[in-house]
This record gives structure tokens, sequence and C-alpha cells, in this order.
């Protein structure tokens, strides 16, 4: 009898194995961020309307595409509360293949703070957590030219593709109100706390006389002061050059970078970095404007060849954080798209 159901056994583990080599295995996801980012962007389109398509479709070269904002604004594009099941999960689909864990998280945080923000002034109907939009630019493909941005209050991130090339993620601003949240059941949270306290370490371990020089200004500018400009418009660089830093200085800078840079995944964020190096550490600029203690205004600039990054924290008591990453060579991928137009005929 044993051998009777060893062989029935043995049988059975056969068929199970047979009919699992006949399943077939699912596809590997594309091993290129702009591979995968292309993916994403066609299934989300796929689930799209012809209206929400009208909506939420134009042509690469459209001028929406450079009409971007971080302020409550009358915005273009589907918005996350008008989806359905599918498009919503294509969406954040879409935003996760770019974004890393970090930075998704980070995204997601910003519209959860909206309604956080909507509870403690009393008013949920202004601060509405899914009143934010998405809009394809151009039509999504691995070796093709396109763009994409997600976009609300306090978030607006900006995305080019060209051909095999990574992709381009900047403008990236993020937002937080509060930037401290100092009642209900989140007390205690800072979204973007990391923000704040790299920096602070970075200028902790500057000297008087580097101090003299990182501080341009005694009172902090109420916003960044490049806001939504299309392109960087800062004529100078401003601050203590990393050149004039020790090691453990340029250390705690480059932490500062990484956090910004990481809300990418780790594929463009190093190559991000990589950049960063060939124009040169010793061409990066560091520069603070306000109070130095806890809960006063302050404001941070990191400028570079390759990058601008801007922190303000002077709005609403020094409670509201506006923060954002650009690339003064290659904002909106205009430089990506460049070398792809000049690479590549075109009629």
């Amino acid at each position: 009898m044993r051998n009777i159901l060893t062989t029935l056994g043995a049988a059975v583990l056969a068929v199970i194995l047979v009919a699992a080599l006949m399943v077939r295995a699912p596809e590997p996801p594309p091993a290129n961020t702009g591979d995968r980012m292309a993916t994403a962007a066609e299934a989300y389109v796929a689930t799209l309307g012809s209206a929400e398509r009208a909506r939420g479709t134009w042509e690469l070269d459209a001028e929406q595409r450079f009409d971007w904002h971080y302020v409550p604004w009358e915005r273009y594009g589907v918005r996350l509360k008008d989806m359905n099941p599918e498009q919503r999960t294509a969406a954040h689909g879409l935003l996760q293949s770019v974004l890393s864990s970090q930075g998704y998280l980070k995204a997601t945080g910003v519209m959860q703070l909206e309604g956080i923000l909507g509870q403690i002034e009393g008013r949920p109907d202004r601060r509405d957590p899914e009143d934010y939009y998405f809009n394809i630019f151009g039509a999504p493909s691995e070796d093709g030219s396109w763009a994409w941005r997600f976009e609300g209050h306090h978030i607006s991130m900006n995305f080019a593709a060209s051909g095999g090339a990574l992709p381009s993620v900047t403008p990236a601003f993020l937002g937080s109100n509060p930037h401290l949240v100092g009642e209900g059941s989140n007390t205690g949270r800072r979204l973007l706390g990391a923000e704040e306290d790299l920096a602070r370490e970075l200028l902790a371990l500057l000297t008087d006389a580097q101090l003299r020089t990182v501080i341009i200004e005694a009172e902090a500018p109420e916003d960044i002061v490049t806001g939504n400009a299309r392109t960087v418009e800062l004529d100078r660089f401003e601050g203590l050059p990393a050149s004039a830093m020790n090691d453990a200085q340029r250390k705690a800078l480059m932490h500062v970078i990484e956090e910004y840079l990481n809300n990418a995944n780790a594929e463009v964020a190093d190559a991000e970095m990589q950049r960063i190096h060939e124009a040169g550490l010793k061409n990066l600029h560091f520069a603070w404007a306000g109070g130095t203690e806890r809960g006063e205004g302050h404001y941070y600039r990191i400028h570079g060849p390759t990058l601008l990054i801007e922190y303000d924290n002077v709005q609403g008591g020094a409670n509201h954080v506006h923060s954002v990453w650009r690339d003064p060579q290659n904002d909106f991928g205009d430089d990506l798209l460049r070398r792809h137009y000049e690479e590549v005929e075109h009629r």
C-alpha cells in the first residue's frame, strides 16, 4: 500500500511540475528606468477614456508643459479624485516607476498633509488630498521623446525622457504645511524634516569665519528665490564654495544633496551624482539666509553647474516649507531632448 501511495504521490507531483512549467512566467520588468517609466505611462494612458485623454494628454512642445506651479491653482489634467481604481493604480505605478520609496512616500505624504491642513484650518473642503493631477506630453515610448508631470498644491514633479537615456526629473518641488504638525493624531510629524536637519548639521560644522561667508542675508526670503520660473535665473554663485570646506564639511554637504537626489530611484540618483562630480565638487556653493536657531525663519541654497537646491521655511511662523531640486542645464529635459534631436534624424 505504501508503494502505491508513493507512486501516486510522485505522479501527482509530476503533474504539478508539468503544469507549473506550462504556465508562462511573467515578463521581467524593463531594466532601464526610462523603459520602466515608458511602460508605466503606456499602461496609464491605456486606462483613459477619450474625454480624459482630451484633458490630460498634450503635444510634447505644448506650452502647458512648462506651466508649472506649486500653489493652490486652477489646474488641468486628469485629477486623481476623478479616477477609477484601475486608473489610480496605473497612475501610482507611474510615480513608482521613477521615484524611490523615499520619494514616493514624500509625494504621497504631501497629499496627506493637505488633508491634515484642512482639518487644522477647519475647512476640509478647501484642502482636498486628492486634488492632484497627471499630464502626459507626447507619446510615451522607450525610444521616443516625451514627458509628464504630477502636480497639485505643494508638489510639482516634472519628468522627461528621450531615447534610451535616463529621464530628467527636474524641476522637482515638494512643500509641507505644517512643517511640524502640532495637533491631532499626527502631532510631531515632519515630512521634510531631514531636509532641515541635515542642513543644520552642516551649518554646525562651519567656523565663525565661514559663517560670515555662508550667511548672505540676515533675513530669509518669503519663498524660494527662483519661484516657478521656466529656467534657473540666478546670475552668480553665493555663499561658501565647497573648495573652502574641510572633509567633514564637504561630507555633510553631500548628505544634504543626497537627501534630494535620493527622491529619485537609485539609477537616476547615482547618475545625477556622477554629473555633479564631473562638474566639480569645488564648484558647489552653500548659502544661508535668516536665523540660525530652530523656529526662526530660514533659507538655504546649494548651487552648482548642474544643481540647484533651494529650501525656505519662513511662512506660517517658520512652519511652512518650500523646497525644490532643479538642474540649470537640464530642467524639463532640455539638454536631454536637445542631444536626442542632434543624434537622431527627424522629419
